[in-house]
């Protein structure tokens, strides 16, 4: 049997990114391995069209199954539950990483590499995630839920180098048509608008859920809507309601069905409740002094601070107001550009209570 210690299993979706990191890792001297997930429609080639063309093994794992158990499944009942659900941050942990993990160990690989733009540290015997050097396509904040258990098994070749750099280097390796490709979809299973897909795989939630009403902040009715899962919070386009004035989606309520509005002043506020935190070091994230949290992709790190409630769900006070605070969405927590954990943004409801009894 050879050894596991240079083997290494790379997810590869036969894009840009999961082609760069196969070719850098095997000129570090890497041995190895491609495995393809086929989550959604039609087998990618791409990726069995490089392995050829680089001398690699290459596996496809059938996962549609699984993929729409899991990850299509927890998408549709975020939005049936009135929040708005980040697929790539289930997907992770829950799908793409436990899948990788189980194939290196089948494929006797000790690492398992993927095309993420983000690096990793080790500081005081544990690994944290840090952000990517390219700011626009930094993915740290979809990875807070990986365990240490993957994270000390993970190589992201990728991390160092900006999106301009990759394309670069596949040219001078000469992958010039790769090197040239579009970006991927960011949600990999929708090709349209969202509405279209939650009623193509869920045909009764417009008999479930129906119109309801659109009100304002005292509760009058302002008009109708067409169910409460198709909206989430801070939109404003598309509302198809005519009030004289811009307005916001400011809360969503599923057990009434309705969904208030209101202007973008109303948007904003000062603290915000997380559930299920996934910390890597609680006694850090609870005394840091220049802790950040992102409260969704791409956003500009807020300065924070954080409390641990009795009933397991972390109060986050911010230093200046954030805006459109959306439950389902993830809450990721920076010390610089470490990841110190993160957690799901609950509901905000009974928010002035909790704050009133938890003063920092």
């Amino acid at each position: 049997m050879k050894s596991a210690n240079k083997r290494v299993l790379v997810g590869m979706s036969g894009g840009i990114d999961s082609s760069a990191t196969c070719i850098m890792l095997q000129e570090q001297g890497y041995e190895v391995v491609g495995v393809t997930m086929r989550v959604w429609g039609e087998a990618p080639k791409e990726a069995k069209i490089l392995a050829d063309r680089i001398g690699i093994e290459h596996f496809v794992a059938d996962e549609r199954i699984p993929f729409k158990d899991t990850v299509v499944k927890s998408f549709i009942q975020e939005y049936k539950q009135g929040g708005t659900p980040n697929p790539c941050v289930m997907c992770n942990p829950l799908f793409k990483f436990r899948v990788l993990t189980e194939w290196a160990d089948k494929l006797n690989c000790q690492w398992i590499a993927t095309g993420h733009y983000t690096q990793l540290k080790e500081r005081d015997n544990k690994i944290y995630i840090v952000a990517g050097e390219d700011e626009k396509k930094d993915q740290s904040y979809f990875l807070w839920r990986l365990g240490q258990d993957v994270l000390k098994r993970c190589i992201f070749p990728l991390g160092s180098y900006t999106k301009v750099k990759v394309r670069e280097y596949l040219r001078e390796k000469g992958f010039e048509a790769k090197s040239q490709e579009g970006e991927s979809m960011e949600v990999c299973f929708i090709k349209g608008d969202y509405r279209d897909f939650l009623r193509e795989h869920d045909p009764d939630i417009d008999k479930e859920i129906g119109p309801g009403w659109f009100v304002n902040q005292e509760g009058t009715k302002l008009g109708q809507h067409k169910g409460y899962a198709y909206y989430t919070i801070g939109q404003r386009k598309g509302l198809e309601i005519a009030l004289g004035k811009p307005a916001y989606v400011l809360k969503i309520n599923p057990e009434k069905n309705t969904v208030m509005l209101g202007d973008a002043d109303q948007l904003k506020t000062e603290y915000m409740l997380v559930e299920q935190p996934n910390i890597v070091n609680e006694e850090e994230l609870f005394n840091s002094k220049d802790l950040t949290v992102r409260i969704r992709y791409r956003s500009k790190p807020i300065p924070c601070k954080v409390k641990l409630l009795r009933n397991g769900q972390v109060l986050v006070h911010f230093q200046s107001l954030a805006s459109a605070i959306t439950p389902g969405q993830s809450a990721v927590f920076y010390d610089g550009n470490r990841v110190l954990g993160g957690g799901f943004i609950a509901t905000q409801k009974g928010l002035e209570w909790i704050v009133e009894e938890n003063k920092f």
